[in-house]
């Protein structure tokens, strides 16, 4: 199979996050890089001996050596970006979330289908090998009818810019639209989302804090106007609930790790947190009127899957995903519509927090607007 040629917009900390695992992936080539700051995109070009800089997206979509881009920029400029690339005819791999709204990230799925070119989104905990291990016990009935789920993220103290990294514009709606939510949120709600078999959504309740202290010239510089703290609990036409928490910042020594409740067993995810993270899956049952707690051994899980199931190293990394989805090797996951979906209950909770009550899914639809930041 031929390389699939990639063409980079946005080479900040995300973006060299994406060139560093193109290069271990033998079927991908990334051949020019785009960034409005030329400098940094001359000096990232020359660390991964990338051959053409770009300043102006525009002029790298004429290229028609280019089989893909790679949207690696702040959450408002995604849609834009993506958009014309599929209506440049390339195939588009877009980093979390999908948009800045739900409203914007329809307006990606239908350009999409619209233009025949693949639309993926960066939902790495879908390739998890807890993911896939959970995964495979629900499929297989081990669970039976699910009914409830959990979805977790923590840091201690990890807002970006204000607690010591990363950049200001994560900290903007203008820029970003939403905070600890669309930043983390997205990674943990998907993955639920994903395990469920993708539900429609029915109605949200949530709330939204900023309550902690900050430096006060970085919350100054930062304009920080996003939520460090995110609540929710979501129903689902098909009778599964999930409550939710994302934190940015909290005084507590962690969380649990999100979890998938059915009525013949339970799973718990690893805890993913600032502090530590757990590596074990944990399956719950009853066996001989016994209750049951088990751990797999995923590494082993991993190991025997990775010699027995047809190409199963296309499911290894997001990034593999997409390359062999391209080439045609596996149908590409529905990663654009459950990041959609991700988007309706985070709005769907920014919008219960403001109106101070539960709201449908119909109203979240409705209220949602473009947050496209043109360039």
């Amino acid at each position: 199979m031929s390389k699939i040629r990639i063409g980079i917009v946005g080479v900040g900390l995300i973006g060299q996050t994406h060139l560093s695992n193109y290069a271990k992936i033998e079927d991908a080539e990334v051949v020019a890089v785009c960034d409005i700051n030329e400098q940094a995109a001359q000096a990232v070009a020359s660390q991964f001996g990338i051959p053409d800089v770009y300043t102006d997206f525009r002029e790298l979509l004429k290229r028609d050596d280019i089989d893909a881009i790679d949207v690696c920029l702040h959450n408002n400029f995604h849609a834009p970006v993506t958009n014309e690339a599929l209506l440049a005819g390339k195939h588009v791999y877009c980093e979390k979330p999908i948009a800045g709204t739900y409203f914007d990230g329809v307006t990606m799925l239908e350009t999409a289908k619209a233009s025949g070119r693949l639309l993926h989104i960066q939902l790495n905990t879908l390739y998890k090998k807890e993911t896939k291990a959970a995964k495979a016990l629900i499929d297989e009935g081990s669970l039976g009818k699910l009914y409830h789920a959990r979805s977790t993220g923590f840091r201690r103290r990890g807002r970006p810019f204000v607690d010591g990294y990363g950049t200001k514009f994560f900290n903007r709606k203008e820029t970003a639209a939403g905070g600890a939510l669309l930043d983390m949120g997205v990674y943990h709600i998907a993955q639920i989302l994903y395990l469920l078999g993708v539900p429609t959504l029915k109605s949200v309740s949530g709330k939204v804090y900023q309550e902690m202290d900050m430096d006060a010239a970085r919350r100054d510089e930062s304009q920080f106007d996003v939520e460090e703290l995110g609540l929710g609990f979501v129903r689902f036409e098909e009778g599964v609930t999930l409550d939710l928490i994302e934190a940015w910042s909290v005084h507590m020594g962690g969380f649990e790790g999100s979890s998938v409740l059915g009525s013949k067993g339970g799973v718990r995810l690893p805890s993913y947190s600032s502090i530590s993270q757990t590596s074990a899956l944990t399956f719950h049952t009853t066996v001989a009127d016994m209750d049951l707690d088990s751990t797999i051994n995923l590494d082993d899980m991993d190991l025997r899957w990775g010699r027995l199931k047809p190409d199963y190293d296309a499911y290894a990394s997001s990034q593999q995903h997409w390359i062999a989805a391209i080439q045609g090797r596996v149908p590409l996951l529905p990663t654009a519509e459950i990041a959609l979906q991700t988007m309706l209950i985070s709005e769907g909770v920014y919008l219960s927090d403001q109106l101070g009550r539960e709201v449908t899914a119909e109203e979240i639809i409705a209220h949602s607007i473009s947050t496209n930041v043109l360039v």
